[in-house]
């Protein structure tokens, strides 16, 4: 996926009705658009910023799935800040002002970060290792069944003040000098649980501070990390593993446990989205909070500075630019809202997915912003295409960068597989089939298939990345020889097509070639059965999906079919992906 700025994305086909949401996972900062110029090319001129001279557009998939950017004129009209059109009544001392006015912010944020923020992040270090004693005090001495009870006594009261005053004291060292507080926070009894959103930073945890640290939800490999695991153990946190299913139904029960305690507990805060977006949108909310079908209050997060250092998206700026970047800034605000505790309707108590998807509704209501299908799914985001869900980045391309770095061609590979029948094959045979010597990068490639019990991945599997990562065979070719991989003889019947695809052979085609989670695959592929009484799709329904309907035909193409790409003798060149598009350098998953 080649490198630009998330923006605004209208859809592919325009349509009366809203426009297509932001890309909630990119999130861009360039020191060069510290504040951005409009510049008026002539008296009936387009409107244009600094940065959109400079600004590329997304690759293909971003192009496709999320739509292509609207006009700069009308992004400019509707989403920009910072100052009229330059030229319609200044003239062209309009111009110069406002350049010279740049220059001046740009050196001040650069003398402030260079003398300010490393002071400031100094400081803020050593009170929080100071944080450390008053959260080992308070759990000191204590075993593990005391700990199932809430802490109560000289250790909460002198302990509990303590972090409170240290956390306030932290932030305002990093530059967070005021914390604005709207609306009325609910009693624990009014409601045990709050949702907190959008997620988008690692400074977002500064919204315990006006709820007087409420107990939270992390991982519990967090518990290793110095500090900050005394502070979970202080704030007998809930505590879950990502790779273990059991400690999952745990959680679960704790967090009906402490949310039907009566009061006894304190409230328990959680981030629904459970990553970090940009703020432009809404991801899913995980159905973890309200599981236990209890009363809910809304919290929201707003971050109304001038320029936006605060958000650590999947793919933008990292750990360090983002601090030190908030670190330079002489102010920063934090706008936190309580809004009205939500009461579930009995359906929304029995059924926890529905009731997060309506409390996502009025949390983006109130922000003013989309609530979207957009989630994180393993290491991946996924996005809405359609009635698909699809990879923002798919394995298959990851691949295919490392099969060139390699040097190997995927055409060049034997890839004939038996149609319908799977034939499991080790790491060494794969390593023998496409002709791999180094054992880390045999390793690599040999992880990106689902492997059984056994570590065998279904050389069915191989045959089709390879084939789509070869890019010789048209849209149609490709789908036909999916099909012909993973159909399979349908049941004894007077009529009809001799061969069927089935969930699963539909689900893992999807989950290869566009990133498609296999439960939303498998959704899918029951509601496109539903037109008829089979329970597998012909060839013919198949490629009506994938290839001539107007949207997945045009998504499967944007995926699947190599464009122009690089020279990849050029030194200043991104490594080209799999449908060649450019990767930009790879960022932190969350």
């Amino acid at each position: 996926m080649s490198q630009g700025s998330p923006g605004d994305w209208a859809p592919l086909y325009p349509t009366p009705g809203p426009p297509a949401p932001p890309n909630p996972f990119v999130h861009e900062l360039h020191l060069s658009r510290l504040q951005r110029v409009k510049v008026r090319y002539g008296r009936g001129g387009v409107g244009r910023t600094r940065g959109d001279r400079k600004r590329r557009p997304f690759g293909a998939l971003i192009q496709m799935g999320m739509g292509i950017r609207k006009g700069v004129g009308e992004r400019l009209a509707g989403r920009e800040s910072g100052g009229a059109h330059v030229g319609a009544a200044g003239g062209g001392r309009g111009v110069l002002g406002r350049t010279r006015a740049w220059a001046t912010d740009k050196l001040k944020f650069c003398l402030l970060g260079a003398l300010l923020a490393p002071i400031r992040v100094l400081l803020a270090f050593i009170v929080l290792f100071l944080l450390w004693p008053f959260a080992w005090l308070q759990v000191a001495g204590l075993t593990e069944e005391q700990l199932q009870e809430p802490i109560t006594g000289w250790r909460k009261t002198v302990c509990h003040n303590g972090v409170l005053g240290l956390s306030r004291l932290l932030f305002f060292l990093l530059g967070f000098l005021r914390i604005r507080v709207r609306g009325q926070r609910a009693s624990r009894l009014q409601a045990p649980v709050l949702v907190a959103a959008p997620h988008s930073t690692f400074f977002d945890p500064i919204v315990l501070l006006p709820c007087d640290l409420p107990k939270v939800v992390s991982r519990a490999e967090n518990l290793s990390v110095p500090v900050i695991g005394a502070l979970l153990r202080f704030n007998q946190a809930i505590l879950v593993s990502r790779h273990d299913p059991a400690s999952r139904r745990r959680v679960v029960e704790e967090v009906r446990r402490r949310a039907t305690s009566g009061g006894k507990w304190p409230q328990v805060l959680f981030f629904p989205e459970g990553t970090c977006s940009n703020k432009k949108a809404l991801l899913k909310f995980k159905p973890g909070a309200f599981i236990a079908g209890v009363p809910v209050q809304p919290v929201l997060i707003r971050y109304p500075n001038s320029l936006d250092t605060t958000s650590w998206a999947w793919r933008g700026p990292g750990v360090l630019k983002v601090l030190w970047l908030t670190a330079s800034q002489p102010c920063s605000i934090v706008d936190v809202e309580f809004l009205p505790v939500y009461c579930p309707s009995p359906e929304e108590s029995r059924d926890p997915t529905l009731y997060a998807n309506n409390v996502q509704r009025v949390m983006a209501q109130a922000l003013g912003i989309p609530a979207t299908e957009c989630e994180f799914v393993g290491s991946l985001p996924v996005i809405m295409v359609g009635r698909l869900k699809v990879a923002l980045e798919p394995q298959l391309w990851e691949l295919g960068r490392v099969l060139r770095k390699a040097g190997l061609s995927p055409g060049c590979v034997d890839t004939e597989a038996e149609p319908g029948r799977s034939r499991m094959i080790s790491q060494e045979e794969f390593a023998r089939q496409l002709q791999l010597s180094d054992p880390q990068m045999v390793a690599g490639a040999f992880s990106y298939f689902q492997q059984d019990a056994r570590g065998l991945v279904d050389f069915r599997d191989v045959a089709l990345a390879l084939a789509a990562l070869d890019g010789g065979r048209s849209l149609e070719e490709l789908t036909r020889l999916a099909f012909e991989l993973f159909a399979e003889e349908k049941e004894k019947q007077a009529e009809g097509p001799g061969r069927l695809l089935y969930k699963d052979g539909f689900s893992t085609i999807l989950h290869l070639l566009l990133g498609s989670p296999h439960p939303a695959a498998r959704t899918l592929h029951a509601e496109l059965c539903q037109a008829g009484a089979r329970q597998g799709l012909s060839l013919c329904e198949f490629q009506d999906f994938s290839v001539h309907h107007p949207l997945h035909g045009k998504l499967f193409g944007t995926y699947l079919r190599p464009s122009q790409t690089p020279n990849a003798s050029s030194p200043d060149s991104a490594p080209a992906l799999a449908n060649g598009a450019v990767q930009a350098p790879k960022q932190k998953g969350d």
